[in-house]
């Protein structure tokens, strides 16, 4: 009777220490799991960090590591954002020239006939400094078209397709008559107009499809904002380029 009890007795301590044992290896496993998921998790922010590093490095073109650069792309901009999913922003003149490239924070806008554009990451070009900067915060289209970057930076396009006419010199106009020189000058006209039209179109076209640059909205105006203008004349250069209508045997 003895021996059973003290068998019985010895069974209870061993199947005690046993469950013990289970315990603490279970909490040992659930010590190294835990410990292995905080490794995980370490390692998974240690090579985002890195990668972020690594990122910031390309992007800025070697300015920085850690997004720390003065010029960021148009896609950091909230600004780009903004007009990305607000919809197209409206800018009066005096707005729009706010964004120069002289207030820091504000994007770099240029216009071109009426419509705005992001022209922040060109700013070697379009910044301050930049040999294209006297673009920058203004609707400039007549320039592009005539190319006389200092008499020509404004919307109006007025008389511009002189520059594509011939002067009139009544020795060789004398060969056609009357009638036939009213209908070569419309002609002329006509196709002026289309050049100027054309040569406009070229760089609407060229910020729209280009991938540097982003369409952000339009330019603001009053309603009778033309004829406030004083009408603007040909540039010299374009003056000078003029030649007189070839004469009627060498058409």
């Amino acid at each position: 009777m003895a021996d059973t009890e003290l068998r019985q007795r010895k069974a209870k301590a061993d199947d005690g220490h046993a469950k013990e044992n289970a315990k603490l290896r279970a909490k040992s496993q659930q010590d190294d799991e835990s410990g292995s998921v905080r490794l995980d998790i370490l390692r998974v922010l240690t090579f985002l960090f890195i990668a972020s590093c690594g990122l910031s490095y390309v992007i800025s073109s070697g300015e920085s590591f850690f997004w720390g650069m003065q010029n960021k792309p148009y896609y950091l901009k909230p600004d780009w954002w903004k007009a990305k999913f607000g919809g197209p922003i409206y800018l009066t003149p005096d707005e729009l020239a706010q964004y120069n490239g002289y207030e820091k924070g504000k994007p770099l806008y240029l216009a071109v006939n009426g419509t705005i554009f992001d022209v922040s990451n060109g700013l070697n070009m379009y910044g301050i400094g930049g040999s294209y900067h006297f673009f920058a915060g203004r609707d400039a289209s007549r320039a592009y078209v005539s190319g006389c970057f200092q008499e020509d930076l404004t919307p109006d396009l007025r008389g511009l397709e002189d520059m594509y006419l011939p002067i009139d010199d009544p020795e060789i106009d004398s060969q056609w008559t009357s009638t036939e020189m009213k209908e070569l000058k419309e002609k002329e006209l006509a196709e002026a107009k289309e050049r100027v039209h054309s040569g406009l179109k070229h760089w609407v076209d060229f910020f729209t499809n280009s991938p540097k640059y982003q369409k952000v909205g339009y330019v603001k105006r009053e309603e009778d904002w033309l004829e406030k203008l004083p009408l603007p004349e040909l540039c010299k250069s374009n003056q000078q380029k003029r030649k007189k209508r070839a004469r009627r045997d060498q058409n």
